[in-house]
């Protein structure tokens, strides 16, 4: 993706304080050098293993055409970037993280990352919400709103859009609510009056299943989806 498109793209703001993740946009951090950036703060994305997790871009600042160089997270190298291919992915570590871009001809900037998570709920990772208002109940999770429950445990079954077997919960309404479903920030579904629950499917690692109802509340769960695969019963 080059330089110039990527700081248009909408991304997934950590929301630390309200503790769930939220589309925002983030303004990059020029180096130094003026050759380089990296992002203005850490985002949340979907980590193809880990499932929702801290990442910010870094790379090169309008590179010329003989420009590349590497972008190193915490003293090792994670990407090489160059003209064609001038920005990186890196995802981030619990703590403090350092990424230094630098250029081949001994140019370097420095930027620095704090993912550190809370340990008030025992949080896996920066972008996992705290659920604690939600309530337990056997098998079933309930939404601090009470306007949706989901089970607890994943079960496995085929998902038609990959066709392939995965671990799934199960969301339901509460209640007549109109309630938008998303998994990780992507939209799943409605339910309301004339449909009452859904399967969600779960990717690697760890998932946010959201259920808005408009405005007024957003119930939150989280849910490990492991390998993202399951072997059918």
């Amino acid at each position: 993706m080059k330089t110039r498109n990527i700081f248009s793209l909408l991304a997934f703001a950590c929301a630390v304080a309200s503790g769930a993740p939220a589309l925002a946009l983030s303004s990059p951090q020029i180096g130094a050098s003026g050759q380089t950036y990296a992002s203005g703060t850490l985002q949340c994305a979907l980590n193809p293993t880990a499932g929702m997790s801290p990442m910010v871009q870094a790379g090169l600042y309008n590179p010329k055409k003989n420009t590349s160089g590497t972008v190193v997270l915490n003293g090792a190298q994670v990407a090489s970037v160059a003209f064609l291919s001038p920005d990186a992915t890196v995802w981030l570590v619990n703590g403090l993280n350092t990424v230094v871009v630098s250029i081949l001809r001994g140019l370097s900037d420095s930027y620095s990352f704090d993912a550190s998570p809370s340990t008030a709920w025992n949080q896996p990772n920066v972008c996992i919400p705290d659920t604690r208002g939600n309530t337990l109940n056997g098998a079933l999770e309930y939404a601090a709103s009470s306007k949706s429950y989901a089970t607890v445990t994943p079960g496995c079954a085929l998902n038609p859009a990959s066709g392939q077997p995965q671990p799934y919960v199960n969301l339901f309404d509460n209640g007549a609510y109109v309630l938008n479903v998303s998994i990780n920030n992507a939209p799943l579904t409605q339910l309301g009056s004339r449909r009452r629950s859904t399967p969600v499917f779960l990717a690697p690692g760890w998932n946010i299943i959201l259920a808005a109802n408009g405005t007024l509340s957003t119930d939150t769960y989280v849910r490990n989806g492991g390998a993202g695969t399951c072997t059918l019963p």
